[in-house]
């Protein structure tokens, strides 16, 4: 193993909350450092390890609540400038020596106590309603009346936008002024996510909401810089790229070597408050044709020359900041990448995805479970031949309903094809990818109704699957689907092993593309379902 294998190897070890059963596949060494080491566990990984980078002292004791507040409350109302960096670094070191529980009390007194003041909103509110707008005829005749009559105005709204905006924004403005302030405000916010997600509080959800909005305006693109990650990086940075990985886990050295090597691309987004660490990134694989497997990505196989390319497929994007939820920099991130890639290789004209369907097999099973309580419940009430429940839907076709009956085992057997289907899904080590027939038999059901989640299933307008979301929202459009394209433990339990292409029209002209989403639906509902037959 040269150097800079062994500085990555031991630096992803070294890192807080990092699972040893991950990274005994880097090297033989990696069972000696396991015994070594002894660590959290790896959900927290990412925000203990950037928090440790705050606590400048070493010190890891809890600090008096009481001071943590007052240190809080003099970040926000000091005027001194030469005071107020010592006092900002003060108070990150101390929210963070704080219990979970601390913290969030702290975050509901800040979120309570330096909201916006209410009182003298209603008092603006008042005056404003107050005064009279005169129509356009009347005030002819009196330019200096009408002068005095919108000076008023002016005034008024001026106090206006001012008062609403809450007292805690001035310490969301401090810290992003200063330095290590932006990943601050960016773990700040993962804690108040991770409390709304205990507990809908409003004022919490408030809190969140402005600070969304704030950094939403700091990491603009324009302040955002674009880097391609190659092998020469530094560990320090490669090492992220190895515990940041979201979609397809790095499994050794040499997997992050070929990911990062020829005829392979990653890109990050970069910000100058937080040097050396991508805000997020992407992997993209330059090929012939779209891939339909992952396998044919990750596998350890010499890639095509780089001026053969004709497809550039992304197949991995990554967020390293639980933080910054909900900002779009994927979107801005993809459309950089495809003007860089299109100037560096003009020959490229597909720009696509190879994606995983996260939420379908939840979505499916959670369908099949209920219409198999429904059908049991309406065969105890209702008399043989009777109506069923209006809620009660069939998913299976009648030739789709004989087949699985008819491939499926007796362990597996069932009333009928969704109770079978059931059985088969929830089976032990996804007993039913060993079968050829049951493989058969499964497929037709599962495209169809992978189809319909895609692109029938909607959350408050939106597409229910949450990359499905992401890429629709930023102009891709469904190409195919793909049987059987990620045989792993996690695409099996996420997907049922199905993939889906999405693709990038690049150079669709304005017009087409507005005419495409206002019919979107029934656009790839004919484009999958002619994929699939």
């Amino acid at each position: 193993m040269n150097k800079k294998g062994l500085s990555i190897l031991m630096r992803t070890k070294m890192r807080p909350g990092n699972d040893p059963s991950k990274l005994s596949s880097f090297s033989p060494l990696s069972n000696e450092i396991n015994q070594m080491m002894t660590n959290p566990p790896r959900k927290q990984r990412s925000i203990d390890d950037s928090r440790s980078n705050f606590s400048a002292s070493g010190n890891h004791y809890e600090r008096n609540f009481d001071i943590v507040k007052e240190s809080m409350g003099l970040a926000i109302s000091l005027n001194k400038t030469e005071s107020l960096d010592v006092v900002l670094d003060d108070f990150s070191e101390g929210y963070f020596s704080l219990s979970n529980e601390n913290r969030k009390k702290l975050v509901t007194v800040l979120a309570k106590e330096y909201d916006l003041n209410r009182i003298q909103v209603r008092e603006l509110l008042k005056q404003y309603l107050g005064l009279e707008l005169r129509s356009g005829n009347e005030g002819e005749s009196s330019n200096v009346d009408d002068e005095n009559m919108f000076s008023t105005f002016y005034r008024i709204e001026r106090n206006l936008r001012q008062a609403l905006k809450p007292t805690y924004n001035v310490l969301f403005e401090r810290l992003n002024n200063h330095p290590a302030g932006l990943k601050f405000l960016s773990l700040l916010r993962a804690d108040i996510l991770s409390f709304l997600g205990e507990e809908n509080i409003p004022c919490l959800r408030a809190l969140d909401s402005c600070l969304k909005e704030k950094l939403s305006a700091w990491l603009s693109p324009a302040v955002l810089e674009l880097h391609q990650i190659t092998w020469d990086d530094s560990a320090s940075l490669l090492e992220k790229i190895v515990t940041y990985e979201a979609v397809h886990p790095i499994s050794n050295l040499l997997d992050l070597k070929r990911r990062l090597g020829v005829g392979r691309r990653c890109f990050g987004y970069f910000h100058p408050a937080i040097p050396g660490e991508p805000l997020i990134f992407i992997e993209v694989a330059l090929l012939k044709n779209v891939a339909q497997t992952i396998q044919e990505v990750l596998l350890d196989v010499p890639s095509i020359p780089e001026h053969e390319a004709a497809c550039a497929l992304f197949y991995s994007i990554s967020s390293t900041q639980p933080g910054l939820a909900g900002i779009n920099l994927g979107k801005f991130l993809i459309k950089r990448m495809i003007t860089l890639v299109k100037r560096d290789m003009p020959q490229v004209s597909t720009f696509a995805t190879l994606s995983p369907i996260p939420g379908f097999m939840q979505w499916l099973l959670s369908k099949l479970a209920s219409q198999s309580v429904m059908a049991k419940v309406d065969n105890m009430e209702q008399p043989t031949g009777g109506p069923g429940s209006a809620f009660q839907e069939n998913l299976l076709e009648p030739d789709e309903e004989r087949m699985l009956k008819n491939s499926s085992p007796v362990t597996y057997a069932g009333k009928n094809g969704m109770e079978v289907m059931l059985n088969l899904l929830t089976s032990k080590n996804y007993e039913w990818t060993s079968s050829a027939e049951l493989l058969s038999a499964l497929k037709p059901p599962l495209m169809r109704l992978c189809a319909r989640y895609l692109l029938q299933e909607k959350k408050r307008g939106k597409a229910l699957d949450s990359v499905a979301n992401f890429h629709l929202q930023n102009g891709a459009m469904v190409e195919r689907l793909n049987w059987m394209a990620d045989r792993s433990e996690k695409g099996l339990h996420q997907s049922g092993g199905i993939m889906v292409n999405y693709v990038y029209r690049v150079g669709v002209h304005r017009t087409i593309c507005s005419i495409i989403f206002q019919h979107r639906d029934i656009y790839m509902l004919h484009v999958i379902f002619a994929t699939i037959s």
